[in-house]
């Protein structure tokens, strides 16, 4: 590993995404608002640009201030896929925020403010660059949950997110100080030496892991601490609604890595156990009460706690007795799960803002009644990412549930993958409810479903990888493997 104090050029998307949204926060004060929404997506395609084309090793691991930032193949990855579901998400919402004269400079700089706190935890190598990036991120989406502050509902929802988040932050940091005790320092690649060296309290530090696990699991919205999911999905506004759902769980997906794989994989013994409770307590009540749900978003929330129990169980499979050999390949089948599900998530959310219009929010299951009589083209779209969700061949998410249950196999727990086999078929019935509803229904709106033709490509963009990857998953489950192995490697 190559160690230079200081290293700006590793951190140039960084620099340019923060030199931009400066300018931008400037632009919107002096009312240049009309150009807003152009500069920000080439602001985004820029910062793609810099992350896909700028010459890469695929062996090197480097670092920066210090050794608090890290630069990796993983890395490159997890900010390549934030960056292009955050551009995806604005262009679906620009049509949405405008029919509801939503101030789209501060929609859109809180937007790029929190992505920057992501890119900031996904490149963490310090405990406290971790949760400098966390509240980064985490008080952008608090603001973004509120930003309607004409509407009771969204201001609620924003006050429980803000609440429960403080409260996770909290866990996070006091499980941070406790390892620091335990450990003796922050830096992340220095725990694991001193873990493997027993240079360690054992007691401390298993209490500090305690409250660190609480905190992902706030992040992920993991069972029991999943209680803001369904509030703030529905009484956040859509558009804001998928800011919160999508990107953000790559960057809680990088903390998780970074923390319990990277740092303390050694004290397998105290975190694999409480993976296995949230999963399998995830999988339950996920599954199970988004069968009762009549709201749209609500339903989606819950589909999103089952969807972590399976990233869980991922987690969970890659140490067997002590022996680590499988553990690349259980986090990179993660890591396929969570990328393929925040753009299954993006295209779902963006469907339901594409439905929506000035006065009226497509937030029930009966305002999919007969959408394939009214827009065909959208009814498909959508019954693509509901199979994929659902787990149905040959769509990507069939093949990202097999691969985790593999792994769960391979780890000698068959209990378990049966289990998750099993409530797999139970998620299936809302999920195929909602084609039920879309294609054998009659339609209880007949008004016409308008559409830009920036929103109609990415709508297309999405329905294809969700299709295309199920039949070719092999270049980006590569590509999940390979980054996941160099950073455990290095």
């Amino acid at each position: 590993m190559t160690e230079q104090s200081y290293n700006l050029m590793l951190l140039l998307p960084e620099i340019l995404l923060l030199i931009g949204i400066c300018v931008l926060l400037l632009s919107d004060a002096g009312g240049a608002r009309r150009r807003f929404g152009g500069t920000a997506r080439a602001l985004l395609v820029l910062t793609i640009a810099l992350l896909a084309l700028i010459p890469q090793s695929s062996t090197t691991t480097e670092t920066a201030f210090g050794g608090m930032v890290i630069v990796d193949s993983l890395s490159r990855l997890l900010k390549l896929c934030a960056v292009v579901a955050v551009a995806a998400s604005l262009v679906l919402a620009a049509r949405y925020c405008d029919d509801r004269e939503v101030a789209r400079g501060e929609f859109q700089s809180l937007a790029l403010l929190s992505l920057l706190g992501q890119f900031v935890m996904i490149s963490a190598n310090h405990l406290l660059v971790v949760y400098l990036g966390l509240e980064l991120m985490s008080l952008s989406l608090y603001a973004l949950a509120a930003l309607r502050r004409d509407s009771g509902i969204s201001s609620e929802a924003a006050i429980k997110y803000f609440v429960l988040g403080a409260l996770a932050s909290g866990f996070l940091l006091y499980g941070m100080s406790m390892i620091y005790g335990g450990a003796g320092t922050l830096a992340i690649d220095e725990i694991a030496g001193r873990l493997v060296s027993g240079e360690v309290d054992a007691w401390v530090f298993a209490l500090g892991l305690v409250f660190i696990v609480a905190g992902l699991a706030f992040k992920f919205g993991a069972v029991p601490f999943h209680m803001w999911i369904p509030d703030v999905y529905q009484g956040t506004p859509t558009a804001m609604t998928l800011l919160i759902a999508g990107a953000p769980k790559l960057a809680a997906f990088a903390i998780a890595f970074r923390m319990l794989a990277e740092g303390m994989l050694g004290a397998w013994a105290d975190w694999q156990p409480m993976l296995l409770i949230l999963a399998v307590a995830s999988l339950v009540v996920g599954n199970v009460v988004a069968i009762a749900q009549q709201n749209l978003k609500r339903m989606l929330a819950y589909s999103t706690i089952s969807q972590v129990g399976f990233v869980l169980l991922g987690m969970l499979s890659g140490v067997v007795d002590g022996d680590a050999a499988g553990a690349a390949d259980a986090w990179g089948s993660s890591l396929f799960y969570i990328v393929t599900y925040v753009f299954t998530t993006v295209g779902t959310f963006g469907v339901i803002m594409v439905l929506s219009r000035a006065g009226f929010e497509a937030e029930t299951l009966d305002d999919l009644r007969g959408l394939n009589q009214r827009s065909p083209w959208i009814a498909l779209v959508m019954l693509l990412l509901m199979f994929s969700l659902a787990g149905i061949p040959p769509m990507v998410g069939f093949y990202a549930k097999f691969i985790i249950i593999g792994s769960v196999v391979s780890a000698g727990m068959t209990w378990l993958a049966v289990f998750a086999v099993m409530l797999s078929l139970v998620a299936a019935f809302y999920y195929l409810r909602i084609v039920k509803l879309m294609y054998f229904d009659a339609p209880v709106d007949s008004e016409r479903v308008l559409y830009s033709r920036s929103a109609a490509v990415v709508l297309a963009v999405n329905g294809a990888l969700v299709f295309g990857l199920g039949l070719l998953p092999g270049p980006l489950i590569g590509a999940c493997l390979d980054a996941v192995r160099q950073a455990l490697g290095s």
